[in-house]
């Protein structure tokens, strides 16, 4: 069995009530985590990679110098590469700049990911892929033909009314769930437990709260999603999933996971 921990790469700040319906105006300190675990025969795996100095200093590309200013994320102790140098396979939710921050900084990981969004945002142009949060500044060279694509790899039903998915490993100890709505691509990943199912969902929505009270934020943070409707059946395939015991952690929820 696979326990998955879950440092925090940075903070950035919002008011309540874009992230949760009917919110506040007091500000919150948003974490953008990244997963951590140990394969028995991958060895050490990532998922996603947070935010890295690759966002926040140095030289970078106009676009992405205003979206570091914009977002302000201070990075803490536990921000890669730095927090752990040898990885050896990285599973990405989806290609937003948070997510993808220190891809370059593991030349030899082994790369999972959807491989049709990773060609699709690849395929467009510099402002098409900037309006949706893509840098390609922050992808390594090559990463079409190096990534692992989840489309490729042996299916299995998930647990609790999740779905299909993908079997990274061929073991069934951590599949890869399409949860669509947030970006083109964008997945969760199932780690199996006798006692409850853990569901890293990412950005499905910035809180649990938000998605188990049915309170998903409108205007204008919606206008960031990819497909609303999509990302509506998103949160009832998981308050559905929480209602039978499983487990749900996100990447964004000021909430620690347990």
């Amino acid at each position: 069995m696979i326990i998955p921990e879950f440092p925090n790469s940075a903070f950035v700040t919002a008011p309540e009530r874009l992230v949760l319906k009917g919110g506040g105006w007091r500000r919150l300190r948003i974490p953008v985590r990244y997963g951590r675990f140990d394969h028995r025969i991958f060895g050490r795996c990532l998922i996603d990679t947070g935010y890295s100095p690759r966002v926040t200093t140095g030289r970078r590309s106009a676009p992405l110098w205003l979206y570091s200013k914009i977002l302000a994320p201070k990075l803490t102790d536990r921000a890669l590469p730095g927090a752990d140098p040898a990885i050896n396979v990285i599973l990405l939710s989806h290609l937003h700049a948070d997510h993808v921050s220190a891809l370059r900084d593991y030349p030899e990981a082994r790369i999972f990911a959807d491989g049709a969004a990773l060609d699709h945002f690849l395929s467009k142009s510099w402002i098409g892929r900037t309006h949706k949060g893509c840098f390609r500044e922050l992808l390594p060279d090559g990463l079409q033909e190096k990534v692992l694509r989840f489309e490729t790899l042996p299916r299995q039903e998930a647990s609790m009314g999740l779905g299909e998915a993908a079997d990274i490993f061929g073991d069934g100890s951590v599949l890869a769930v399409p949860l669509p709505g947030h970006m083109r691509g964008h997945t969760g990943f199932l780690f199996s437990n006798p006692v409850a199912p853990i569901l890293y969902a990412a950005d499905a929505d910035w809180l649990a709260r938000a998605i188990l009270e049915d309170r998903s934020p409108s205007y204008p943070a919606r206008l960031i999603l990819d497909d609303p409707a999509e990302a509506a059946r998103t949160a009832t395939r998981i308050r559905n999933f929480v209602s039978l015991g499983g487990r749900l952690v996100l990447c964004h929820d000021p909430e620690a996971p347990e």
